[in-house]
């Protein structure tokens, strides 16, 4: 004689609260991004896997959960995927079908997409790393997807070159140094300013997938900066690095604006209420504490604030 088993989750709770988000975390799946007449990309990528819980409701489905999770994955690795927040859209519209007591279901991944480049002056092949941020939230309304990057650059602090400038300039005059030299000096040789480390974080939300290139993505990330930086470096590619970023310093803010207005001029095709998340930290080499910038804006408001329409 068999016993059925009591389905405790579906049971009340003793404390009739709702909660926003019940599920898993740490998923780690293979999944596999086919592209047009170039190799698949393929991730190790780590998952969370959340839905809604009603008031009235003990527990969520844990194993229904990871049951639904494991099979679009599974699905994801075996058949064409062609973009990464994709997956996690497909993931979150089937967990939302699979539980009639939830109306939200949020799904999330990162994963670490190596790049290869060559370096800037010696023109050597290396490769980089790049964090990949993906997320979808489905609700009866409709999948909202994202797609983001995390890289890590140089940049150089303004104010700190600024005083090596004067200080430079002040001992040329010093020297008698004819002034419009000492300007052509200054112009052609960026005096030292304290660098930083650069983390700049980029990502792109919209309805269904968002229209945007990946590579195109991590570009406008890592030209926010005042310099990319290179895993290989010889000599001539670390005078080249130091060079670059002396010639572009930037503040922390400096950086999420021109993130803006590489968005704007990459990807002005995105529609009104795309959400747009920027932030850059940086790594201080002078001080213990870190510095820190951020932005989180539709794309219609981006636009009227770099074209100078803000009525």
């Amino acid at each position: 004689m068999s016993h059925q088993l009591p389905d405790v989750q579906a049971t009340s709770p003793d404390v009739t609260v709702g909660l926003s988000q019940v599920g898993v975390t740490g998923v780690e799946k293979l999944v596999k991004i086919t592209r047009a007449d170039k190799r698949p990309l393929v991730f190790t990528a780590e998952f969370e896997v959340f839905v809604d819980l009603p008031s009235w409701r003990k527990g969520a489905d844990m194993s229904r959960n990871m049951e639904v999770i494991d099979e679009i994955l599974e699905e994801a690795t075996r058949e064409e995927a062609y973009r990464i927040e994709d997956v996690c859209g497909q993931a979150a519209e089937r967990l939302l079908e699979k539980h009639d007591y939830t109306s939200c279901a949020e799904v999330s991944m990162q994963a670490e997409f190596l790049r290869r480049e060559q370096t800037p002056a010696s023109d050597r092949e290396t490769q980089h790393t790049v964090d990949i941020l993906a997320s979808a939230t489905a609700t009866e309304e409709g999948t909202r997807e994202e797609i983001g990057a995390h890289v890590v650059g140089m940049t150089v602090c303004p104010c700190s070159q600024g005083m090596s400038a004067a200080r430079a300039k002040q001992k040329l005059e010093d020297l008698e140094i004819p002034e419009e030299k000492i300007t052509e000096f200054l112009d052609e040789v960026p005096q030292p300013g304290h660098s930083q480390r650069g983390h700049a974080t980029l990502s792109i939300e919209s309805e269904g997938a968002p229209d945007v290139d990946l590579n195109d993505l991590i570009e406008v990330a890592r030209d926010s900066m005042s310099a990319h930086i290179y895993n290989l470096a010889k000599r001539p590619d670390e005078d080249y690095m130091t060079f670059e970023a002396h010639s572009d310093a930037k503040f922390v803010e400096d950086c999420v604006r021109a993130m803006a207005e590489g968005v704007l001029t990459e990807f002005n095709h995105l529609p009104d209420d795309a959400v747009i998340r920027m932030s850059q930290s940086n790594d201080e080499s002078i001080h213990q504490h870190n510095a820190h910038a951020e932005r989180v804006v539709e794309m219609e408001t981006l636009r009227r604030e770099i074209n100078g329409d803000l009525v």
